[in-house]
């Protein structure tokens, strides 16, 4: 096999990407937008070993679960890698991506729950990340192509909610009437560089990523915005870096309120420019029910929230905890966290620390087990998942409870590979254990399709001490 050879194949199995997997001789050629069963027709574009990274070229014998997308750019923008898959099939490939990851990452068999489905297939996006870029001195504004920064133009985008045609439009307006400078990331000049909406109770929090300290004519982009919006608030983000990073640290109000108040499980808290929230709402609420009902907290139990961020969750798990305790290492989470603990009235309830996880939770655990009371964890750390000496502290002190909450499977099944014995470190290398030992056994794993028409899936993980 080389490059650039035009090959056909039956694809056999479905990658941890969603791409179709085809085995010629000992090649393992991987196939994004192939489907489990069809006959293809692809192109060889890059081979390492015996691994080929290629193209579809042409369906032959196309899948039943086969459609047609509904975005014009689909397969050139890198945001969807679904939308040629029927929804029902959609779930099925998520269930089986987890229980797979935990078979083949950590060795654990375990049933898996049907992923829980979202009422909206598209348009459920609440947030909205929009790049400008220049490119041979003509603006450009879309998305990414697929593991680029290559910009693909759209006017709008089915997944992003209804809102988001008429920012583009806007935008579009906005620098053909003012003549505005856009990035260049090949020269670091241009000012504007992105633009992040966030939907909060049908107001929107637009935010303009500059390379600069001020937006240039932002008296025009207020007017433009007005036109089309009732309720918005309008900042600006000063970015200078020349690192891939989205947000700098300063937002400046340039109009409107600023904050917006949001409610989840009778818990009011503001949404700001730098709140983290879950692009699809209605999920949310879905996952947030099931980790309070999961960790069934009573009047002898305390919850610690690790990872806890600007205290939401810990502020929700407070109602029917003897006691919440929320650790994050961001000092301004912390204070946002004890505002909302006072706002909602919670503060006899809840206890917020700013230090990290693997340092205060034996010592937490430590003190609340010599108060014979029972110890609950929630766990929803970002992409890479718990440091392991989170994990390590975690089979030290020995919580009663542990409910884990990921967005990556492949770090979910290494992490619980850990706690359940399946995986250990021998120098300092994480090694398969063939007669598991672990401290705790896995009850439940329920996946949720916060993103449907991606790759992406949101993954409960119950865990009980032995």
């Amino acid at each position: 096999m080389h490059k650039n050879d035009e090959l056909i194949g039956n694809v056999s199995a479905i990658g941890s990407n969603m791409e179709g997997i085809v085995r010629i001789n000992e090649f393992i050629c991987f196939v994004p937008y192939a489907l489990l069963g069809e006959k293809i027709k692809f192109k060889v574009l890059k081979i390492t070993k015996n691994i080929a990274f290629c193209k579809l070229l042409e369906v032959l014998t196309p899948a039943e679960e086969r459609v047609r997308p509904v975005c014009r750019v689909f397969t050139k923008c890198g945001g969807c890698q679904l939308q040629h898959v029927k929804y029902k099939e959609q779930l099925k490939l998520k269930t089986n991506l987890v229980s797979d990851c935990f078979k083949k990452i950590a060795g654990i068999s375990v049933k898996v729950s049907p992923c829980f489905k979202s009422d909206a297939e598209y348009e459920y996006r609440n947030k909205l990340q929009l790049p400008i870029r220049s490119v041979g001195g003509e603006p450009k504004i879309g998305f990414f192509a697929e593991s680029s920064h290559r910009i693909v133009e759209t006017d709008d985008c089915p997944i992003q909610q209804s809102w988001t045609k008429n920012v583009i439009s806007v935008f579009k307006e906005f620098i053909n009437a003012t003549g505005i400078s856009c990035y260049d990331e090949s020269s670091f000049q241009g000012l504007l560089r992105h633009v992040v909406v966030r939907n909060v109770d049908k107001a929107l929090i637009i935010v303009v990523v500059i390379n600069g300290t001020s937006l240039y004519k932002s008296e025009v982009l207020i007017s433009l915005l007005a036109k089309r919006f009732l309720k918005f608030s309008l900042y600006v983000n000063e970015n200078l870096s020349t690192s891939n990073v989205i947000l700098g640290e300063k937002n400046t109000l340039l109009f409107g309120d600023g904050v917006y108040e949001d409610e989840e499980f009778s818990i009011k808290y503001p949404v700001t420019p730098m709140s983290f929230m879950q692009v699809n709402s209605a999920v949310k609420r879905k996952l947030y029910n099931d980790v309070i009902k999961t960790i069934n907290a009573d009047e002898n139990t305390t919850v610690i929230d690790a990872y806890s961020g600007a205290g939401l969750m810990t502020a929700m798990l407070a109602k029917n905890a003897k006691k919440a305790i929320g650790i994050e290492i961001v000092s301004e989470a912390v204070d946002a966290a004890n505002k909302l603990a006072v706002k909602n009235s919670l503060s006899h309830k809840i206890t917020n620390y700013c230090a990290p996880c693997e340092d205060k939770l034996p010592e937490i655990i430590s003190e609340i087990r010599a108060e014979k009371g029972n110890v609950a964890v929630v766990l929803d750390p970002p992409r890479k998942g718990c440091d392991k000496r989170v994990l390590q502290a975690l089979n030290k002190a020995l919580p009663n409870k542990i409910v884990y909450v990921s967005c990556s499977p492949q770090t979910l099944a290494r992490d619980l590979g850990i706690l359940t014995g399946s995986l250990v470190y021998e120098n300092n290398e994480l090694k398969r254990c063939e007669t598991p030992n672990g401290n705790y056994v896995i009850e439940k794993v329920q996946p949720y399709d916060m993103f449907p028409q991606t790759k992406h899936v949101e993954t409960l993980v119950l865990l009980t001490r032995k």
